[in-house]
Formats: C-alpha cells, structure tokens, sequence
C-alpha cells in the first residue's frame, strides 16, 4: 500500500512538472493557442536599422502588438505590425522607429492622431518615422569639425 502512495505522488509530480515545461514553451516560443487574434498593419520606412522580427510595438508606452515581417519593397522596407484586437488605430498615426535607451533593441512606437476614421485590418499607417542611426550622427559630428 505504501508503494501505491509514492508512486503515485511521483506519477503526480511527473505530469506537474510536464505541464509547468509545456507551459513554458507556449509562452516564451509566443504562441497564441487560444483566440485573441492580432490584426495585421502595414508601414513603409526608408530605413529600419536594427529592428527585428519579433520587436515590441507600442502606443503611449504600453506593447500593444508586434512585428510579424520585414520586407523589402521597392527599395523601401515594408514592415508589418500586428496590433491587439482591443486597440484602434487612427489614420493619422505615425509610426517610428525608437530604441530603448542608449544602446537596446529597436522597437516601433506609435503616436496616435485625432482622426475619427480608424485604419482598417490589412490597412497601412502613412506617415512614418525611420530610425536615428547613431554611427551616421557619430560621423557627421566628427567631421563637419574639421
């Protein structure tokens, strides 16, 4: 009887630990099993240096979605946001490329405008921002000195 007791608290202890582990795997690979679907939003930019798939994106400071693609098209970057369901977008947004603090990942903020008409799912956000790039501000100031 006794071996019935530890077996079954290690069984017990086998499947915590296999759902704690595929728990785990869900959340840290960023899969979404259960609805909340994002919606997809597009942004051209002349230059996204250092943004990455995967990248936060945010409004007033709060991750709102993130980057799903990165392409080139027509020698411009088309970058593709997917936007919580819950968050509208106006047509006036702009879009722009920041990093956190000096020297940390890239992300995409958004800055919300004061239209009334929201930019649809599979829509596209106009005015863009592209990133500051620190070696070309090193370079200039260096030597528009001489």
């Amino acid at each position: 009887m006794k071996n019935i007791n530890i077996e079954t608290g290690v069984g017990i202890f086998l499947i915590a630990g296999l759902v704690c582990l595929g728990y785990l795997s869900v959340k840290l690979g960023d899969i979404n099993l259960f609805g909340t679907t994002q919606y997809p939003v597009t942004a051209r930019f002349s230059s996204v240096s250092g943004l990455k798939e995967g990248a936060a994106v945010e409004v007033a400071g709060v991750t709102v979605g993130k980057v799903s693609k990165i392409n080139l098209d027509n020698y411009e970057a088309m970058v593709e946001l997917l936007i919580n369901p819950g968050v509208k977008l106006q047509e006036d947004s702009i879009a722009s490329i920041r990093t956190q603090g000096i020297i940390g990942d890239k992300y995409v903020k958004i800055k919300t405008g004061g239209s009334e008409e929201y930019i649809s799912p599979n829509g596209e956000i106009i005015e863009t921002e592209s990133a500051i790039e620190l070696e070309e501000l090193v370079s200039k100031y260096i030597f528009e000195k001489e």
